[in-house]
């Protein structure tokens, strides 16, 4: 999955935030609804312009940014 195809970040648009297709819905937004237990499912009726692909994207999105993020507790 090519995450830029996915996730878009334009400055004005949600303060820059990383979103879904150039919607004004978040990275954040789709993962505190799964964190909250929403199901996919249920978040893909609420909101009918994303896909499938686009919950991948938010995970991918997130794993990358970890891969990143330095803990120092772990050192």
């Amino acid at each position: 999955m090519k995450l830029p195809e996915r996730i878009t970040i334009r400055p004005g648009l949600r303060s820059g935030k990383p979103c879904l297709r150039n919607t004004r819905i978040t990275v954040y937004d789709v993962l505190s609804y799964l964190a909250s237990g929403m199901t996919e499912a249920e978040i893909l009726e609420d909101f009918p312009s994303l896909e499938h692909e686009d919950i991948l994207a938010c995970y991918a999105y997130a794993a990358a940014r970890d891969r990143k993020t330095f803990h120092s507790s772990a050192a």
